[in-house]
């Protein structure tokens, strides 16, 4: 593989890191870095990793070797949770409690909450953001389990979006959504990256999301076999008069084949590397990890 560009700015920092579930090793030796407003996508086949690599980065998996730093921060020594959100995996909104729109996403300020204290002006109008990022203004003061799959997978976006994050990881957010919610998503994405804010994203096929993604990276069985901008799909890269033998599959600088899920523009959308700064993070005494030691309880207080 290509040497990868310098991580003195990276918001997610992985070296070497290797995980296991059980005894049996999923990630081996894997570097990887997010840098300060990116868009950055895992990619692969199921099984190559990526869920598992996404859990280790937001501390739901330990790490048998190596070492990840968020923030420029240890994960092992890293507190301060409100700066990440995360949805996770094939979550649904509707817990079996009766909800409104608006008291799911309410739920993301938590970590910017004084204790004890009713919400204020700036997380009403937080909460009344993040619903209308996602396009959901319409259906605030509706209940939960009268929205569709895809919509919910909008509120618990707006729920991560809510806290204000500057890093939102993203665990398959268009996995059994229809085109018209993934299309949805798109528009709300662009909104909160053009803020400078950084995202994480695995996908399984890119869709709506390509002219956002900066670059990926691709794993196979655990391994990064691919760093940088996105792979062309071999039927794209066929010579045009057909004169000349195929020459296989797209390279991915590392002789290894790059995924049918990587099809995606080679280059990022020409006005994304325009996005003003990412600001400080709000000062305040940095929050300890809420879900301890349980490694399928999520840190933003919803199970993966």
């Amino acid at each position: 593989m290509s040497e990868q560009p310098t991580a003195s700015g990276s918001v997610v920092d992985a070296r070497r890191v290797t995980v296991k579930l059980g005894e049996q090793p999923v990630l081996h030796g894997v570097d990887f870095h997010v840098n300060a407003g990116e868009v950055v996508t895992l990619l692969g086949a199921n099984g190559s990793g990526k869920s598992t690599l996404v859990r280790a980065v937001v501390g739901l998996v330990p790490v048998a070797e190596g070492e990840i730093t968020l923030f420029g921060r240890p994960l092992a020594g890293f507190r301060d949770w409100r700066r990440v959100g995360y949805v996770p995996q094939r979550t649904t909104a509707a817990g079996g409690v009766p909800a409104t729109v608006t008291e799911i996403v309410a739920s993301g300020r938590l970590a910017r909450r004084t204790p004890f204290l009713p919400a204020s002006r700036t997380d009403r109008e937080a909460i009344e953001r993040a619903i209308d990022l996602v396009g959901l203004a319409d259906r605030a003061n509706d209940g939960i389990d009268t929205l569709s799959g895809g919509q919910q997978q909008r509120v618990l976006i707006a729920r991560a979006a809510a806290g204000e994050p500057d890093l939102l990881v993203l665990d398959e957010p268009n996995a059994g959504v229809d085109r018209r919610s993934q299309e949805a998503f798109a528009r709300s994405l662009r909104t909160f990256v053009a803020s400078g804010r950084t995202v994480l994203l695995v996908l399984h096929e890119m869709g709506p999301l390509a002219p956002l993604v900066d670059r990926g990276v691709v794993l196979d069985t655990g391994r990064v076999v691919h760093d940088g901008p996105m792979p062309v799909p071999a039927e794209a890269s066929a010579h045009p008069h057909g004169t000349e033998p195929h020459a296989g599959p797209q390279s991915t600088g590392t002789g290894t084949a790059s995924p049918q899920t990587a099809g995606a523009p080679a280059e990022p959308d020409a006005g994304h590397s325009g996005r003003p700064p990412l600001g400080p993070a709000a000062a305040g005494v940095p929050d300890a990890h809420p879900h301890g030691a349980d490694e399928q309880k999520g840190p933003f207080g919803w199970n993966s």
